[in-house]
């Protein structure tokens, strides 16, 4: 079918009057080229409504932050925002602006630097549940429960993979424009799956956008200097990877290369280049065609739930990530105050975790204020325990290892005493031990 913006507007009209019981309308925006083309054709929809059908049912434009986007794409996304926001009200739109993002235990940077979780891969992709499916499966759910049914307009195109495609297809019932969602009491509605690529960009190019009173120039430049794709709103883990061209997590390790970062970069954006190592450096820990896969050197020989197998970062390449992330927070936050790539929340929930997992030799506040040089304190150390660190520390100035090994002995048996119930600290005791006997390396140059 050829692109007829006229007859979409009307599709999307109709759709908009039936009589199916008021369900709120969910519109998922990325500000991608789909996304938006989906937006502005539902905003001309309205606008040509009377107000009195406008009432009809609201319309709730909701973007997942997994709060490791890209810095330029998610600057970019927050301004179209409010854009939108301020705009509909202006008009007495019935369109709302939500965001989605993932729980502070569930983030990105408390799982694997906290946890130690290994960067994921297409075997592991432990952070699709966690950043996608779950904040906006939860949102969704909310308005279920608050509404009885809802429908979802997706940005999805058949011409954009042949996996949605498929996807588009499976779901659809035939001789109806909504079809079958994942989650019970929820329909969606796909007004541009058959909409190419080469329609998309014209009409972004031609049409004046309607929250902006623009062309889309912001959008076209951003696709241009970073080769990038929309990402979809992801329901389940069969949906690809925003990486590879696609602007997604700046993290993503899914991919080889993340060539969207590295157009931005070679078009003029040089502080994103420390992004791009951390996350080629996580990468190379995971990457098992390289030459030198050693996951020994970067995994310890346990699981978490104590069974063998390769389990969590060892404490010291945790630690060097944090000092790679706040390192690179501090040049992004020198070209934009605004950028964020971990929050103090999430430092604070990393500290909780390591003091749990009886880490002991590596502190957040200190890196903290090591980078920043700010007196941050994430541990709540009042002086007298800083006192006695110190003292312990200045006695075991030659031999460390002894500093170490006593400062989680005795902070084991702190937490505990903290407890009601203080059974574990025999095995918490007997687990250190078994770790400080092991042959370990306390420096990264020992690599």
């Amino acid at each position: 079918m050829a692109f007829n913006r006229r007859e979409l507007i009307a599709e999307v009209q109709e759709q908009f009057l039936e009589e199916d019981g008021n369900k709120p309308w969910i519109i998922a925006f990325s500000g991608g080229k789909d996304s938006t083309t989906l937006l502005m054709l539902v905003w001309e929809a309205l606008t040509d409504l009377d107000p009195i059908d406008l009432k009809r049912r609201p319309v709730y434009v909701i973007c997942n932050n997994t709060l490791v986007e890209n810095p330029q794409v998610l600057t970019f996304v927050n301004s179209q925002l409010e854009l939108i926001r301020e705009k509909a009200l202006e008009l007495g739109l019935p369109i709302a602006v939500d965001h989605t993002t993932p729980r502070l235990d569930d983030s990105f940077w408390v799982n694997l630097i906290g946890r130690g979780y290994p960067a994921p891969n297409n075997m592991f992709r432990w952070c699709t549940e966690r950043l996608k499916i779950s904040p906006t499966t939860q949102y969704i759910k909310d308005k279920i429960s608050q509404n009885g049914e809802v429908i979802i307009l997706l940005g999805t195109r058949s011409d954009e993979s042949s996996s949605r495609a498929g996807s588009i297809k499976r779901h659809e019932i035939k001789g109806q424009r909504l079809r079958k969602h994942p989650l019970p009491n929820a329909m969606a509605f796909a007004p541009i799956k058959d909409v190419t690529t080469d329609e998309v960009w014209t009409y972004l190019q031609n049409t004046t956008n309607p929250w902006t009173g623009k062309k889309n120039r912001e959008l076209i430049t951003l696709y241009k200097n970073g080769s990038g794709g929309d990402c979809p709103l992801v329901m389940d883990v069969k949906t690809p990877s925003c990486g590879n061209s696609r602007f997604g997590c700046w993290v993503c390790t899914v991919v080889k290369r993340d060539r969207s970062m590295e157009a931005l970069i070679d078009n003029g954006e040089e502080w994103m280049q420390p992004l791009v190592e951390i996350r080629d450096f996580l990468f190379n820990t995971i990457d098992r065609e390289a030459t030198n896969y050693d996951p020994d050197k970067y995994r310890m020989p346990i699981r978490r739930n104590k069974s063998e197998g390769l389990g969590p970062y060892w404490p010291r390449w945790r630690y060097h990530v944090l000092k790679m992330v706040l390192g690179a927070q501090k040049i992004a936050q020198e070209e934009d105050p605004h950028n964020q790539l971990i929050s103090l929340q999430e430092l604070a929930a990393i500290q909780i975790i390591w003091n749990r997992d009886h880490i002991y030799e590596y502190s957040v506040s200190e890196v903290y204020n090591e980078v920043f040089g700010k007196e941050v304190d994430f541990e709540q150390r009042n002086a007298s325990i800083f006192k006695e660190k110190k003292i312990l520390k200045d006695v075991c100035q030659n031999h460390p290892e002894d500093y170490n090994l006593i400062n989680r002995l005795l902070n084991a048996q702190k937490n505990k005493v903290l407890l009601l119930k203080k059974r574990g600290l025999q095995n918490d005791i007997e687990n250190i031990l078994q770790e400080h006997v092991r042959p370990t390396f306390t420096k990264l140059e020992d690599y």
